[in-house]
């Protein structure tokens, strides 16, 4: 765990044990295990109150539940097992954790849904002396090599657990594919106070015999490969939901081990450079990889400090000096954080780093391994020294998180289309909101999502977006009168996959059945009234909303 990690977990355990709370009627207190370089800790956090911090016991133990899925999942990567996926026919209740009849649902969709139908001997037919052989090798204890052992009622030492986690293999791939477990989880509440520092997957079963009772919580790394178990009253969805908060604020926030693909900078590109000396007025430099202070001398005469540490490159080509930075895509984004803004406020930067990130997935060029793109105001401008700490704590705390939906684009002072300003952000910070709330302001049809996979939540009806903008237009002298209306600026609406029509409004998103019909666009209407009042105790009536997008559509 890196030195700001350390500084991180403290204060936030102190921040936690001066929070206070009452506990949770007849609830357990949930434990909280992790494995460190100075052996493992357990923490017990009851409500919003951590309530004890002492050494891991050995004696402490607990269900596998789905945990055994992930052991799977570890073996079939590791030994590069094909995956035909799983064929869902409607035939078994159980299909409901896996895919809809006629679907069909690869290992990762699997992994993280928790399709056990998937990960079953009679679907994967896999050899047991195969299965035994290999975990025997690696002096995996009897739970795990004897496969009829590895199911849900087996209850395992969570300090072995921890152990197992650590040196599990495949451990790469489940991380990156973990990352969707928090991205659904809880509405929205888990991403939204975890950010993307927690790898897990999910478990429950029964508690103490009772048929009607649950336990539950999640298993799985930090994003630097610490393994982590937690475990409490209730499903692992409710743990998730009850206690995102507190975990949000004791877990540390380490540096990933995996920190994104090869980022080619070409730094300047708009500045075409004189020469290049070392700091001080020392020698000149021909051409290599730089180590140590220089300072960079332009053709227009401005000059500018750099440092390099490695990364940075100088060579001579048939234009001229050209100064080219390597870097791993979280450092990058930390330098993009440092050159076009700040690391404050912290929910302000969280936006932009998420923003920066998703601008270089959706522009980028490609050379070999690395991505390519030019330090410039036309795309985005990138600092030629090391990261801030508190910019690298940034991205670390976002660190694989993207936008997916819509093409992103920021800028200082100017909101406008899917477009983040960070003056704006700076302000919606200072009001309260976090990093989610302020990106779905600027981005209202993206969804938050994972760098390698991005998938948006929200399917945009832009005939039914584009029909309500310009009822608006002669709605707007009857509206405008309406106690408590605000016109909404940015919206999306999106096509409602099952349930009633209803509004996100932290998201500002209206779902819908369709448009074509009256009482598709009834629906629309009254769900868009829930957003423009929603600061008003008339968006709350729902007998006046629907009278007046009665009259408003009637009329």
């Amino acid at each position: 765990m890196s030195p700001l990690s350390k500084h991180g977990l403290l204060a936030s355990l102190a921040l936690l044990a001066a929070l206070g709370g009452s506990a949770m009627a007849d609830e357990a207190p949930l434990s909280l295990a992790w494995q460190t370089a100075g052996g493992s800790e357990l923490l017990r956090i009851d409500g919003q109150r951590l309530i004890s911090r002492e050494p891991l016991p050995d004696t402490l133990q607990a269900p596998l539940g789905s945990l055994w899925k992930l052991f799977v999942y570890a073996y079939l990567v590791d030994t590069r097992q094909p995956d035909n996926g799983y064929q869902c026919r409607g035939g078994n209740k159980e299909e409901v954790y896996c895919c809809n009849p006629g679907e069909r649902i690869d290992r990762d969709q699997a992994l993280v849904k928790s399709c056990g139908l998937y990960f079953e001997q009679d679907n994967l037919q896999l050899t047991e002396s195969d299965w035994l052989r290999y975990w025997q090798v690696r002096q995996a204890p009897a739970w795990i090599a004897e496969r009829q052992r590895l199911a849900p009622e087996t209850r395992v030492p969570v300090q072995q657990l921890l152990a197992q986690l650590g040196q599990l293999p495949a451990q790469a791939d489940a991380r990156k594919v973990l990352l969707d477990v928090i991205l659904s989880s809880a509405n929205g509440a888990a991403v939204s106070a975890l950010g993307g520092r927690l790898r897990v997957k999910t478990w429950s079963w029964l508690a103490g015999g009772d048929a009607q009772a649950r336990q539950g919580g999640f298993a799985g790394w930090l994003t630097d490969g610490t393994p982590v178990w937690a475990g409490g009253s209730g499903t692992s969805m409710m743990v998730l939901k009850r206690y995102a908060e507190p975990l949000g604020q004791v877990l540390p926030t380490p540096w990933p081990s995996e920190a994104g693909s090869c980022i080619e900078v070409r730094l300047f590109a708009r500045y075409p450079l004189r020469q290049l000396r070392r700091e001080g007025g020392g020698a000149v430099v021909e051409s290599g990889a730089l180590n140590g202070r220089y300072e960079v001398e332009f053709a227009n005469g401005n000059r500018l400090p750099i440092e390099s540490h490695g990364e940075l490159f100088l060579e001579r080509t048939g234009e001229g000096l050209q100064l080219t930075a390597h870097l791993d895509r979280e450092d990058y984004v930390a330098r993009v954080l440092d050159r076009e803004a700040s690391a404050q406020p912290v929910e302000a930067a969280k936006a932009l780093a998420i923003a920066a990130r998703t601008y270089l997935l959706q522009t980028a060029g490609r050379r070999g391994e690395c991505l390519t793109i030019d330090d410039s105001s036309a795309s985005q401008r990138v600092a030629p020294r090391p990261a801030s700490q508190g910019a690298r704590y940034i991205a670390a705390w976002t660190a694989d998180l993207v936008l997916a939906g819509t093409p992103v684009t920021y800028h200082s002072t100017q909101p406008g289309t899917d477009r983040l300003a960070w003056s704006q952000a700076v302000e919606q910070a200072a009001s309260g909101l976090r990093y989610d709330a302020i990106l779905a302001r600027a981005f209202p049809r993206a969804t938050l999502s994972r760098w390698d996979k991005p998938v948006a939540a929200c399917q945009p009806l832009p005939a039914a977006e584009q029909w309500l903008r310009k009822q608006r237009r002669d709605w707007r002298q009857r509206l405008d009168g309406e106690p408590g209306y605000e016109e909404i600026q940015q919206f999306a609406v999106c096509q409602l996959a099952s349930g009633r029509p209803s509004v996100d409004r932290e998201r500002q998103r209206i779902y819908v059945r369709g448009f074509f019909s009256l009482q598709d666009r009834l629906d629309l209407t009254h769900e868009y009234l829930h957003l423009a009042f929603a600061a008003h105790p008339n968006g709350q009536d729902e007998a006046y909303v629907e009278g007046l997008a009665r009259t408003l559509l009637l009329e």
